[in-house]
């Protein structure tokens, strides 16, 4: 979590590097569990093509972490050739690596239950009907504008917008 809550405006304002293409997805809790929210933009030309986001009053960051993703992946048409961003090592991971092993198993993990599977069994359904979106993962706070702009929207729970 950066150390201050930026407006979607004042991150435009302030930040310019990164990606100009893609979806950029971020997810934030403040405890852990705790209240939390998820924020998704869809860019094109360095515009906002759309923007979503949303809160739960009881959650974890890895939660947030995937609505972000499903969201994302929702709001993208099936044929849509693209990159999806998160900051998230882990959901990346999970989508890219793990999620196919744990599928064949029958949804279970080699040392244990897959935490929040319901959500994980979303997502990789979303992402394999999305055949030509690329999930990549890419540095949180590094100065990237769009994910730093899906931040500022993960956190407007915090800021009462």
């Amino acid at each position: 979590m950066p150390n201050e809550l930026l407006t979607p405006e004042e991150v435009l304002a302030r930040y310019d590097g990164g990606p100009k293409e893609g979806v950029f997805t971020d997810g934030s809790c403040e405890g852990n569990p705790g209240p939390g929210g998820w924020g998704v933009v869809w860019v094109e030309n360095d515009t906002v093509r759309e923007e979503k986001n949303g809160r739960d009053p009881e959650t974890t960051n890895n939660r947030m972490e995937l609505a972000a993703l499903i969201a994302a992946y929702e709001m993208l048409p099936a044929d849509e050739r693209i990159t999806v961003y998160s900051d998230s090592q882990l959901c990346v991971k999970t989508v890219n690596e793990w999620a196919a092993g744990w599928e064949k198993r029958g949804w279970r993990r080699k040392s244990g239950p897959i935490a929040n599977l319901e959500l994980v069994q979303r997502l990789y359904a979303l992402a394999n009907a999305h055949p030509n979106v690329t999930l990549q993962w890419i540095r949180a706070h590094d100065g990237s504008k769009w994910n730093e702009y899906a931040d500022a929207l993960a956190n407007a729970y915090m800021r009462g917008a």
